[in-house]
């Protein structure tokens, strides 16, 4: 046998190990923050590639509406 190399009985001594020492509910919130953290991580990722678009959208919105407010000057002088 080599070292390094665990059989499926060695995990499965391991993880009941693990079960004893740390209790299923322990492990069950462990298992849930992390994946709080994970779900964390990628909302804010998206967040700040979506901060990006949402910059450029803002410049255009504002330049679209500048642009409608001086058509909108230029009919009421002419009238």
């Amino acid at each position: 046998m080599m070292m390094g190399s665990f059989s499926i009985w060695h995990w499965v001594i391991v993880l009941v190990v693990v079960i004893l020492v740390f209790g299923t509910k322990k492990l069950g919130n462990l298992g849930s923050d992390l994946g709080k953290a994970v779900k964390g991580f990628k909302d804010g990722v998206k967040v700040n590639e979506g901060e990006e678009g949402a910059q450029k959208t803002e410049l255009d919105d504002k330049q679209d509406t500048s642009t409608v407010v001086e058509a909108e000057s230029k009919d009421k002088s002419n009238t």
